[in-house]
């Protein structure tokens, strides 16, 4: 087990755009701050990466950048880039980064300067792309990259380094708006860390078709000659929908990754380890077998399950990374395969009480099935809240959850308290780590989910105020903490 998760931890799960001020500025270091006056340890967020229009931070226009939007413009007044004047003339961000961008330019030290320019060339293997791509794809009206002329949807040299010319003033951009991100990120990190937080990230499996990393190398991904999807992924019929998912990322050609050693996974997890002190793979039994569905199938309902090398991929991440701390997401139809895959990397499964109290006693999420090599969570950002879920329940369901707090905690159902019983329940339990949602912890009803899976719309917008966090909610937090010897 990771030294990480050698003791009994407690962790929150909140991401970045679900702070007040939805950045990097003084409300994620006030977070931390709340974490270390509580007792917890972990910041679980979702993946940081820049999203398309429908705001999902998995489906992502790169493996690697961050989100601009995630950056506080406050920082950059405070770093003297932007002026108080700046802020009040109701400017975009993109329009008050190219301002903090000009500012660079003309007034920092060379030492700042000469930090900007080892950022780029140790980021090259993906910034030097990914610049381009933006570019681009702003130039072209943010049509996707196989709508553009044919010389440059190929990737072919010439052209690229004929655009690499035309646009390099607003590639230089690009790689300065990453700068910034990472700056307050690690600067973030660095203070996190200082105050024994761990920072908890998270990797898609999969990467969106219109994004840097399968334009430019297109030949790691199931395409055909005209650089066209033959299958997407997604995943069968499952809890969460009767025809499954089709999420419509394109799949690896795991043979050609292969043949190179896996370097894109190399680098990508490189970028995801200098962010962070764990990192969660999401969907992780598509590194075992993945659901393929033709592209010309509308519902998940017609794929099919196709195996991958993740044997032999993860061996490589851990022969390169042997210090990093992965957590397997391992929820949905999960075969003997997968569970072996996991097992022989010792890598913690995910276990969701939400999904337990069916009568069944042999559910693998009820916590006397748990092993301490297991993170729990009341629910994830694809469930409801815990509030949500149990008015949701019907009479019997609430009696078979009623029936389990009796029977293993000594609860009279007068004297349940929802969410805090089944936040109880995953800090009583056996695994190393249990993380809850901020909006557990917050007592929020289902207006307040983050996400319903198989829906595109009112999706990753929510946002927490501070006068939600009562003096209350934080002491009864502290003391569920102190109860179940997760304060260290």
């Amino acid at each position: 087990m990771s030294p990480l998760l050698d003791r009994r931890r407690a962790g929150v799960l909140l991401h970045i755009s679900s702070l007040p001020n939805g950045d990097l500025g003084e409300d994620a270091f006030r977070f931390v701050d709340f974490l270390a006056r509580i007792g917890a340890t972990v910041w679980q967020t979702l993946p940081l990466n820049i999203t398309h229009a429908d705001g999902s931070p998995y489906q992502g226009l790169s493996a690697h950048a961050g989100n601009p939007a995630f950056i506080s413009l406050r920082g950059l007044q405070k770093q003297g880039l932007l002026t108080e004047e700046d802020l009040n003339l109701s400017l975009d961000c993109d329009a008050l980064i190219q301002k903090a961008h000009q500012n660079f330019q003309r007034h920092s030290c060379p030492e700042s300067k000469a930090d900007f320019i080892s950022f780029c060339k140790a980021q090259s293997y993906w910034l030097d792309d990914f610049s381009l791509f933006i570019s681009l794809r702003k130039h072209f009206q943010f049509v996707c990259w196989h709508d553009w002329p044919i010389h440059l949807r190929l990737h072919e040299d010439n052209s690229i380094k004929k655009a690499q010319l035309d646009f390099a003033h607003e590639i230089a951009l690009i790689k300065f708006t990453q700068y910034l991100f990472f700056k307050q990120w690690h600067a973030l990190k660095v203070y996190a860390n200082s105050k024994n937080i761990a920072l908890f990230g998270d990797i898609p499996l999969f990467i969106s078709y219109d994004s840097a990393d399968v334009w430019s190398q297109s030949h790691l991904f199931k395409l055909d000659e005209n650089l066209n999807m033959t299958v997407v992924a997604g995943v069968p019929p499952d809890y969460f929908s009767l025809t499954g998912q089709r999420w419509g990322n394109p799949h690896y050609c795991w043979k050609t990754m292969q043949a190179d050693g896996f370097q894109w996974w190399l680098n990508r997890i490189r970028t995801q380890n200098e962010m962070f002190d764990m990192v969660r793979i999401d969907h992780f039994r598509g590194l075992q077998a993945a659901w393929e569905i033709p592209v010309n199938k509308l519902t998940a309902i017609y794929g099919s399950w196709v195996e991958a090398p993740g044997e032999e991929l993860l061996q490589t991440i851990k022969s390169h990374f042997p210090s990093l701390t992965l957590v397997a997401e391992d929820l949905g139809i999960i075969t003997q395969e997968v569970d072996a895959l996991r097992e022989n990397f010792n890598l913690p499964g995910l276990k969701i009480l939400q999904f337990a109290f069916d009568g069944n006693p042999d559910n693998p999420y009820l916590p006397e099935q748990f092993t301490e090599n297991s993170v729990v969570y009341t629910g994830t950002h694809d469930n409801d809240t815990t509030l949500g879920w149990f008015s949701s329940l019907n009479d019997e369901q609430k009696q078979l959850f009623y029936s389990y707090l009796k029977v293993h905690f000594g609860l009279d159902q007068q004297t349940v308290k929802i969410p805090q019983s089944l936040i109880e329940i995953a800090f009583a339990s056996k695994a190393c780590l249990a993380i809850i949602p901020m909006q557990d912890i917050l007592r929020l009803g289902n207006e307040h989910r983050m996400n319903t899976p198989g829906t595109i719309e009112k999706n990753w917008q929510w946002q927490f105020d501070w006068s939600q966090l009562t003096s209350e909610i934080e002491e009864d937090f502290v003391e569920t903490i102190k109860k179940y010897h997760r304060n260290h």
